[in-house]
């Protein structure tokens, strides 16, 4: 139903300048909200904020203080606000919780090439608050107060465009530290070059400080210092009130004492680095950390569904196999097989004790390489000659005790995506004890980094490796104690099993009598020096020429003793007859088992050239039905983009129509009561 409605004149004018600036200060809306901090600790039920929730799965469950939406104003531009419960939502994109501990040991990684030698992560003591706190140090060139921002932002990223880094989205240290905790406090020192000075700066992202306060934007406190000569001082950025806010409500929120405790921690740094610490760790259902530190002193591990004590078991009997069943519960079984190679020198270092690099081509055996080069997709002409990746499979060193274990390790940029990745699902034991590494850098891996975009070209490495995988099994699985697979190719006809029993029996009836052999079909053709003492003969002509030989000889030697029977002849002329016969016969056998093969060799060849063509026509109906696909959604998500656009088109005018009413009625109602006055 249509509605229509007169509006006043002027109604839908822009507001004068003092009536908007009235409006903003009623609202309380902030002009500029990015790293600007109350330096006062808010009462949370004053403000019916509700409390921390220390579960993380249900952490994103609050609301601001006027459960509203308020678009703030910035040189009279509208700009998007953020939430802080952004900051748990966008954190939900890491599932496995030691997923998001190797975001961060992607980032010191990356520090190699500003002469990071070692990250070290380890459990420290939160005195403040009684709990436990997770440490991730590196002695890497440290950020700027610039770079401290950036990293503290959304989406900023210097390192998309550098080849040899594993970061590009600008996203991995948000979604990594939340995902472990509800706050994190970064320390960073950076030596100065090049007429910079050397600078140190701290910044905390506490979501128990945004929640609790019942911020509605997400506000990151930071402090900077220079260092001048031998002398720490105050980097202030716009005033020296700011600094003082944000250093009091950093310590206020931090795990710290005072100020002093704070400013402490930049010596446990030498002349660079970066020190980032994670408290307020997530709980689970039961009130304990997620993460396990008591189980092992010298490991992290994961509580909970992640935990098979059955593979842990397992593990100790087979130790060629214990990443397979201990990477997912681990921190130092899955670090370990995290990077295909590490920098020399380079140390990873878990509570006090360094992680062992292992790559998994040292548990196999049997193993095979082979290279694999993606083909191009659609019209694309050009293609990186780099984009090849080498497969190395083979069997685990345990395959031998029948395990369930097998996958692929897939890397990306020497990172490891897609652990065990298990691409065949056989029915029964077939793919048993089957491993692979490659390194794919032609594919493009999810925001987590643990797994990859579905493209075309990983549908084709997927079955690439299943091909890879089935041949393999099938031509070695006897060598591990499992019944060698038939061969199909391999396989004789009934037919050409009858030919080979005629030819078998005509070849003994002829040994009977003329005391030679059924020629082999390996004998048909001389190699060598036979074949320059004359032309090649045929089996027959061979047995022809061989009876003659052997009759000449009982001639001569008749001949010689005086001895000359009256059968003799006619015997020696039955033989010779009885051997034409079986010549023919022979002959016969040969020439059918011959045409048998032509024909069939023939109707084999008509086989596989349908099937080729079958397999060109599904591989132009899948890449079609994938560009189907890809454009449906892109045609989706941009009329989803429309749709969103023209909603928050009309709730913005909704919301200038609300505004004016209640402007109109509040004059309204000022102009009535001066009037009765």
């Amino acid at each position: 139903m249509k509605v229509e409605a007169a509006l006043p004149v002027g109604f839908l004018d822009p507001l004068p300048p003092e009536e908007r600036a009235a409006l903003n200060r009623a609202r309380n809306i902030v002009g500029n909200n990015v790293l600007v901090v109350a330096p006062e600790k808010v009462d949370a039920s004053s403000t019916g904020v509700v409390s921390s929730c220390k579960q993380f799965w249900k952490a994103g469950d609050y609301e601001g203080i006027d459960n509203g939406f308020a678009a703030g104003h910035t040189v009279g531009m509208d700009h998007v606000r953020v939430h802080p419960k952004f900051l748990h939502s966008n954190a939900t994109s890491h599932k496995w919780a030691l997923g998001a501990f190797a975001e961060l040991l992607d980032n010191a990684m990356d520090e190699v090439c500003n002469g990071a030698t070692y990250v070290s992560a380890d459990v420290l003591d939160n005195k403040k608050e009684k709990g436990k706190m997770i440490l991730v140090e590196d002695n890497g060139g440290g950020m700027t107060p610039d770079k401290m921002r950036a990293c503290m932002s959304l989406g900023y990223s210097a390192k998309s465009k550098l080849a040899n880094t594993i970061g590009q989205y600008g996203n991995g240290f948000k979604t990594s530290s939340m995902r472990l905790g509800a706050d994190v406090i970064v320390f960073s020192r950076c030596r100065g070059r090049d007429g910079i000075s050397t600078t140190q700066s701290v910044g905390m992202l506490s979501y128990t400080f945004l929640r609790s306060t019942g911020k509605e934007d997400i506000v990151v406190p930071m402090i900077d210092f220079v260092k001048r000569e031998e002398t720490w001082e105050m980097l202030v950025r716009s005033s020296v009130d700011d600094w003082k806010r944000n250093s009091d409500t950093i310590v206020q929120w931090s795990p710290y004492e005072s100020e002093e405790d704070l400013i402490q921690q930049f010596e446990l740094l030498n002349d660079q680095g970066t020190r980032i610490i994670i408290y307020n760790l997530w709980e689970d259902e039961e009130g304990a950390t997620e993460l396990d530190f008591d189980t092992d002193p010298q490991d992290i591990q994961i509580r909970g569904v992640s935990r098979d004590e059955k593979k842990i078991e397992m593990a100790k009997e087979y130790p060629n196999s214990r990443h397979f069943l201990t990477y997912q519960h681990s921190l130092r079984s899955y670090a370990s097989i995290l990077y295909l190679r590490l920098s020399p020198g380079f140390r990873i270092i878990l509570r006090g004790k360094d992680i062992e690099h292992h790559n998994l081509v040292n548990d196999m055996m049997l193993s095979e390489e082979i290279m694999y080069r993606p083909q191009p997709i659609g019209d694309q002409t050009s293609q990186d000659p780099n984009a090849v990746a080498q497969v190395t499979i083979g069997f685990v060193k345990d395959a031998k005790h029948h395990i369930d274990i097998q996958g692929f390790n897939v890397y990306h940029k020497n990172r490891l995506i897609k652990p065990f990745w298990r691409v065949w699902n056989a029915a029964g034991s077939d793919g048993r004890g089957v491993i692979g590494v490659l390194e794919a850098n032609f594919v493009e891996p999810a925001h987590d980094k643990q797994g990859f975009e579905r493209t075309i070209i990983l549908a084709r490495l997927e079955a690439r490796l299943v091909v890879m995988q089935k041949k393999y099994w099938s031509s070695n699985c006897h060598l591990i104690g499992y019944a060698k697979r038939r061969n199909i190719k391999s396989s004789v006809s009934p037919e050409k099993e009858t030919n080979a029993s005629a030819k078998s029996k005509s070849c003994s009836r002829f040994s009977s009598t003329s005391h030679t052999t059924c020629p082999d079909k390996s004998k048909w053709k001389s190699t060598g020096p036979e074949h320059e003492k004359g032309p090649v003969l045929s089996p027959i002509q061979e047995m022809n020429q061989t009876m003659l030989r052997e009759t000449q000889q009982a001639c001569m030697s008749n001949r010689k003793t005086g001895q000359f029977p009256g059968n003799t002849v006619v015997k020696m002329e039955d033989t010779v007859s009885n051997s034409r016969e079986e010549n023919h016969s022979t002959k016969n056998s040969l020439q059918q088992a011959y045409q048998y093969e032509k024909d069939r060799n023939k109707n084999l060849e008509g086989q596989l050239k349908a099937a080729q063509k079958l397999i060109s026509d599904l591989n132009n109906n899948h890449d079609n039905l994938a560009r189907m696909l890809i454009e449906e959604r892109r045609r989706r998500d941009k009329e989803e983009e429309s749709l969103r656009n023209r909603l928050k088109d009309a709730s913005d005018t909704i919301e200038k129509l609300v505004n004016k009413v209640r402007l109109l009625e509040n004059k309204n109602a000022y102009t009535s009561i001066k009037r009765e006055r």
